[in-house]
């Protein structure tokens, strides 16, 4: 009978004394329901629950709990246990604590098949359309879903060839830690973009205050200039009026003594013409 059918038959498994333990009705009952329902594209098996001390120190040294049974002896590890170990430190298990339980979900070591696939692809197009993922730039969701899928082509490479899925694992962290450098460097761009656009906006704001400061001071001028324009017409008006003014009365100055001229001339003739007359 399996794990999952305790519940059902109302039979409890109890390990043997060599374990050192022995497990209660709970721990042998699998609850996928007490996992957050956190939507993934990997697989993972049944949810299991850790109710002693024991299953609880297994699972932090060994990282893993395996279909319901405590870990394994040293140096009696079988091929599909070093496949398990692999797989769970590729992908750990997931983990919840509820009403006092430890409820664990280890990453499943079942062979995938091309249906599986089909399925896997089917479920990768309709995640991202049921997310409304973007189809170009940058996509959190779409990033997201698939770093999963990736995942879970891992999970199934690694079932079928442990080494394989190691070469994956390193492609894979290189490639996060390509994408997370890119992304620092993004986030230093934009950074650097924000202060020279705060830097613009602060000298904008400068060059805006000056830029009215010499408006005001162009208006000043020029209504300077307007005022002193206007001293010098009525300056040069003045003065056109008076010259005009000097030229009349010269010209009457000169006329009145050309008419002098004139009769001291006459009055000089005749008193010449006395005296030649007179000899």
């Amino acid at each position: 009978i399996a794990p999952g059918d305790d519940a059902r038959h109302g039979r409890t498994n109890a390990l043997s004394p060599a374990r050192g333990t022995c497990r209660s009705v709970a721990g042998q009952r699998r609850h996928p329901a007490m996992i957050p329902p956190v939507s993934t594209l990997v697989k993972y098996d049944a949810a299991q629950s850790i109710t002693t001390i024991n299953d609880k120190r297994a699972m932090m040294s060994t990282g893993t709990m395996k279909k319901g049974t405590l870990a394994p002896i040293e140096g009696a590890k079988t091929g599909a246990s070093q496949t398990e170990d692999i797989l769970n430190s590729i992908l750990p298990p997931r983990s919840h604590e509820s009403d006092g339980t430890l409820w664990v979900q280890n990453v499943s070591a079942t062979p995938a098949t091309r249906l599986d696939v089909i399925n896997l692809q089917e479920k990768l197009d309709a995640q991202l359309q049921a997310r409304q993922a973007r189809e170009t730039g940058i996509c959190p969701v779409r990033e997201e879903l698939y770093a999963q899928c990736f995942d879970e082509l891992i999970r199934q490479v690694t079932i079928n060839c442990a080494e394989r899925g190691l070469l994956l694992l390193r492609v894979r962290d290189e490639a996060r830690m390509s994408i997370a450098a890119y992304q620092t460097l993004y986030e230093s761009s934009v950074a650097f973009g924000m202060r020279k656009a705060l830097g613009g906006e602060q000298g904008k704001s400068d060059a805006e205050a000056r830029i009215a400061h010499l408006e005001g001071r162009e208006a000043d001028l020029e209504r300077q200039v307007a005022e002193l324009k206007a001293r010098c017409e009525s300056i040069e008006r003045r003065e056109a009026e008076r010259r005009e003014e000097e030229e009349k009365r010269h010209a009457v100055e000169i006329g009145f003594m050309q008419k002098s001229n004139k009769q001291l001339k006459l009055q000089n003739e005749k008193f010449l013409n006395a005296e030649k007359n007179a000899k």
